[in-house]
């Protein structure tokens, strides 16, 4: 089927809102997805609704069940589903550039920012066929595919099992793309890939021990017995059919063709258009016009700062030695160890009520909703990184406990959970009423922007109680320097692994496995390392500005709360909204 044909059919079956403003995505004459009357408000409000409501059926949600909830079936991914979304974002994009941004309301500015910002960056990752390399060294699209819980009632469980019925067609797309990219020398490095293939092996048991029959043990006691009975057999008989059939092709192949003739570089810009695709890889993850130069000058600069804190945190221990000699003293003394995976999940429970005593003194604005904290799944804990926060819980790796220092958890505890991702996500839960793609958009910058920030709010909140975890803090400080260092030197200016790793060693008191697995992250995933710091500076330049010209009258329970009632926005509209608190709170 031609492109053209494909993606008409595609949008009249799965967006009837988008279909009937679009009468064929390439080419010809096309009505407004947004229509042509109304204030420019409701146009950008027509355009917006429609694309998400297009992109919800198109990526495998349903209405009506929760947010982001799952349909019986997974998204398609072959090559012409990926153009006829391209088609799509094109001309949503040539609409948006239709309304003026001088007739919107100040809301409506939001979010035609976050809109374009979001579309632009969908629309660049099917221009370099990115999906060609659908995967990095700690994300799979293998992985996720089952629930962390159990499901609610026997329509979730139903379209469950759909979706593991779906799993061989899936795979099989997946497969495809990723013997396109194998062809014109667009993968992941082979050197990223060392033990990812174990993340598979659980899934190919074709009997309850399989992952993906988890959801099955435990069912709620308002489904009926015969039913749970009906649904666990329906679900074994899908994973022994289909789905755990569909992992074993994937390992096969993975293991015969994509290890062996994966590429051998590293850098982005050693693939086909690299230079352009690392571009709007930092473009898409930062949301700045910024280039590689200017990114890697940034971390040297940051990285000598840093190194001068570090020198005088060591003097407070009380260290004689050299700063790589103390080093080698927090990665070896069992004294900064914990011996069980409860007790760092302890320590870390510690910090996170810590900080929340704190943020009446903080944050103005507090969610109701609260998060756990549990550990990184088993499955995927070896090649995962330390921490990750999230709505419902925080996670932490308790694998291999020798490698997970205690001084670096209270600046992990607070990127992750409280104040940082976890209360983000809660926040956003709970916040203003705004369009539903509002409430799903994430960009790096501001979100992880955040999360460094806090690290640093932890020194005013009293989070740091030696100086073995404000060493702590700042070799997380410095690990996102280095982030801009190593991330264009290895894209951009022809670093090794080994050159990177180096790096890392030296300037940080990470692990060597931590150390590792976040080099292989960097490779796999180029631009997204450098959101971090960019985004952390912002925040502390707005500050200090904020600071210095409202003198008695800053508070930083109102800066935050300036921040964080916006959600996720790129790092513009960001600066923006900082100018006009300043000037709000000046005249107050």
């Amino acid at each position: 089927m031609k492109r053209a044909t494909l993606a008409a059919a595609l949008m009249a079956c799965l967006a009837p809102a988008a279909a009937s403003a679009i009468q064929s995505p390439t080419g010809g004459q096309q009505q407004a997805l947004q229509g042509e009357s109304g204030s420019a408000d409701e146009r950008l409000r027509r355009l917006y609704e429609a694309e998400w409501q297009w992109r919800q059926a198109e990526f495998g949600r349903t209405e009506g069940h929760g947010a982001g909830a799952a349909a019986d079936h997974l998204p398609r991914v072959n090559a012409e589903a990926q153009q006829a979304r391209l088609a799509y974002w094109e001309r949503a994009l040539a609409e948006l550039d239709a309304i003026k941004t001088e007739e919107l309301s100040p809301e409506e500015r939001i979010n035609a920012a976050v809109f374009r910002a979001s579309i632009e960056g969908l629309a660049d990752d099917v221009r370099y066929r990115t999906y060609e390399a659908p995967f990095t060294s700690d994300s799979f699209f293998w992985a996720g595919l089952a629930p962390r819980g159990s499901f609610t009632n026997a329509e979730e469980y139903g379209r469950y099992i759909g979706r593991l019925r779906d799993i061989p067609r899936y795979f099989g797309e997946h497969m495809t793309n990723m013997r396109a990219g194998l062809a014109r020398g667009f993968s992941v490095p082979r050197a990223t890939l060392a033990g990812r293939d174990a993340t598979m092996e659980p899934f190919i048991a074709a009997d309850e021990t399989n992952p993906l029959y988890a959801p099955f043990r435990t069912m709620p006691a308002s489904i009926p017995a015969e039913e749970q009975a009906r649904l666990r057999a329906q679900g074994m008989a899908a994973i022994r059919e289909a789905a755990a059939p569909a992992y074993q092709r994937l390992l096969t192949m993975f293991r015969e063709e994509y290890l062996p003739q994966a590429r051998t570089s590293l850098a982005a810009t050693e693939m086909p258009d690299g230079d352009a695709y690392y571009q709007a890889m930092i473009r898409q993850y930062t949301t700045l016009d910024i280039t590689p130069r200017e990114i890697h000058d940034i971390g040297l600069r940051e990285v000598a700062r840093i190194r001068a804190e570090m020198e005088q945190t060591r003097e407070r221990a009380g260290f004689d030695g050299t700063l790589a000699e103390f080093i080698q003293f927090l990665r070896t003394d069992p004294q900064f160890y914990a011996k069980t995976p409860r007790e760092l999940l302890a320590a870390a429970a510690y910090v996170v009520k810590k900080a929340d005593g704190q943020l009446g003194e903080t944050i103005g604005t507090l969610p109701r909703y609260r998060h756990g904290i549990v550990p990184v799944p088993a499955e995927i804990a070896p090649i995962y990184t330390s921490g990750r926060g999230g709505l419902e819980n925080c996670l932490f790796n308790t694998y291999d406990l020798p490698q997970r220092p205690l001084y670096t958890l209270p600046a992990l505890a607070v990127h992750e959970c409280t104040p940082g991702h976890s209360f983000q996500a809660a926040l956003a839960l709970e916040g203003p009423d705004r369009p539903e793609f509002r409430q799903q958009t994430y960009f790096s910058g501001y979100g992880e922007g955040w999360g460094l920030y806090v690290e640093w709010l932890g020194t005013q909140m009293g989070i740091y109680e030696t100086p073995y975890e404000d060493f702590g803090r700042l070799s997380y400080e410095m690990w996102r320097a280095a982030r801009l260092v190593i991330d264009t030197g290895i894209h951009a200016y022809g670093w090794s692994r080994e050159q990177a790793i180096d790096y890392l060693s030296e300037n940080t008191a990470l692990s060597q496995l931590e150390i590792v697995n976040e080099i292989d992250r960097y490779i796999s995933w180029p631009g997204q390392a450098v959101a971090y710091k960019l985004g952390e500076l912002q925040i502390r330049r707005l500050r200090a500005e904020a600071e210095q010209r409202l003198g008695e009258k800053f508070d930083q329970r109102r800066f935050h709360d300036a921040i964080l009632e916006l959600g996720s926005v790129p790092l513009p509209v960001l600066e923006e909204r900082i100018r006009r608190f300043i000037s709000e709170e000046s005249e107050s």
